[in-house]
């Protein structure tokens, strides 16, 4: 796997993992990793199959945890306070629920909580196209007729509350980085691989007896931050109450004018909750407040 370091600015900088979305690569942490640089030396992780990393023959959520897991022991640095955004999000739920001595905290972005309403998510409707076994390879020709500015302007379209706002520099990097993707042989089928990995995680959330990510979340006992964008159209900010309820020493922030991708859209905001939650566990040795708490108006 590919690691993107940030180094930290200061000597008291703690070890952090960032782990992103599907479709999505250590890229989208930039600018909350730079913001965090004082309090955190973070190590954001490509997984499999994205952005600079080879693809596995394993995608299931359980998988994924294991990787970061991987990383988390080989590189010797934790515990750590670890972060997930969407997919991320449910691979750090069950990193925390399964392996809690590596975690120090928790802050879930916009986690891919399992939900069966389709209307929590406008993506729901490409669900059923994962029962076709050529899916990768109709991807594939789709994809070809893409050029990576129109690639770059969808995600943006369907993740930014307000697109206008991503910075020029980031498109154009975002932009490079699509150009790569699409040169990669494994790019359909990475992701479709992984997303069955999520759906499938999903639908094992509702049967008895199994490893669901709502009982692994209801185990978690770390200090665990939950932000959510108001405007988020791929996972509905109806899911955020019912994440934070589920964590007990947890903290809910929700961001008005944000989509799916707070931690680009206002990696700001993201990084004062963080701050905040990092002085708690300083002050108290990891005790914290067991309520969540909405910001569902504020001004950003």
């Amino acid at each position: 796997m590919f690691i993107r370091h940030t180094p930290p600015t200061s000597p008291e900088a703690e070890p952090a993992v960032f782990v992103h979305g599907l479709g999505g690569s250590a890229q989208n942490w930039t600018d909350l990793a730079d913001a965090l640089s004082d309090h955190l030396a973070v190590d954001a992780i490509d997984l499999p199959g994205f952005g600079h990393s080879a693809p596995s023959g394993r995608t299931t959520i359980p998988s994924l945890a294991q990787d970061v897991a991987s990383w988390i022991a080989e590189s010797g640095r934790g515990p750590v306070h670890l972060a997930g955004h969407s997919l991320g999000g449910a691979v750090a739920v069950y990193l925390a629920g399964t392996r809690p001595q590596m975690i120090r905290t928790l802050t879930l972005i916009s986690p891919a909580m399992p939900f069966v309403n389709p209307r929590r998510s406008h993506q729901a409707k490409f669900v059923p196209m994962l029962a076709l076994p050529q899916l990768a390879r109709f991807a594939s020709r789709a994809m070809r007729g893409r050029t990576p500015q129109q690639l770059v302007e969808e995600i943006v379209l369907g993740t930014w509350a307000d697109p206008d706002k991503i910075h020029p520099q980031r498109r154009r990097e975002a932009i490079a980085e699509a150009r790569r993707r699409l040169a990669v042989p494994w790019n359909s089928s990475a992701y479709i691989s992984t997303y069955r990995g999520l759906m499938a995680s999903f639908f094992q959330s509702f049967v008895p007896g199994t490893h669901s990510l709502w009982r692994l979340a209801r185990q978690i006992e770390v200090p665990t931050l939950v932000v959510w964008g108001k405007q988020d159209r791929v996972i509905d900010v109806r899911q955020a109450p019912e994440t934070g309820t589920a964590i007990t020493d947890s903290r809910l922030l929700i961001l008005n004018r944000v989509g799916h991708v707070a931690m680009m859209e206002d990696p700001a905001a993201v990084a004062r909750a963080m701050v905040a939650m990092l002085d708690e566990v300083h002050q108290t040795g990891g005790a914290g407040p067991q309520t969540a708490e909405a910001d569902l108006d504020s001004p950003m």
